[in-house]
C-alpha cells in the first residue's frame, strides 16, 4: 500500500508493477502524446518504440534510461522511493520544494510591499 504524498494512482491503493508505476508517473507529468515521447526520447537516448512501450507500461526503463529519467523527472523520482518504502524521502523531497516556493513568494511580497512604500 502507498501513502497519499503526491502520486496517487488510478485503482487507489495497489500501484501494479514497476513498469505500470513509472508509465502512470510520466503519463501524469508529460501527457501520453507524441510529444511526450519525442521528449523522453531526448532526455534517455532511447529508441521511439522503447519509450513508447514505458508510456504503455508494457515495459520499464532500466540502468542508464532509469538514471536518466530520474535527472530529469521528479515524478519518476517520486514513484519510485515510494515504491522501494522510501516514503519518508519522497514526503521529505516535497518539504524542501515547497520551502523554496514559499521563500520566492516571500521574496516577490516584499519586493511589491517595497513598490507600495515608495508609491506612498
Amino acid at each position: 500500500m502507498l501513502p497519499k504524498t503526491g502520486i496517487v494512482f488510478p485503482d487507489g491503493e495497489k500501484s501494479g508493477t514497476y513498469a505500470v508505476a513509472v508509465a502512470y508517473a510520466l503519463r501524469n507529468e508529460l501527457g501520453g502524446t507524441h510529444q511526450a515521447a519525442k521528449t523522453l526520447m531526448r532526455w534517455t537516448g532511447a529508441s521511439e518504440r522503447t519509450v513508447k512501450n514505458w508510456l504503455a507500461g508494457a515495459s520499464g526503463p532500466s540502468g542508464q534510461h532509469l538514471v536518466a529519467l530520474i535527472h530529469h523527472s521528479d515524478a519518476v523520482l517520486e514513484v519510485l522511493l515510494l515504491l522501494a518504502g522510501r516514503q519518508q524521502i519522497a514526503a521529505t523531497k516535497k518539504l524542501v520544494q515547497l520551502r523554496e516556493l514559499l521563500a520566492g513568494a516571500l521574496v516577490q511580497i516584499d519586493r511589491l510591499m517595497d513598490e507600495g512604500d515608495g508609491a506612498q
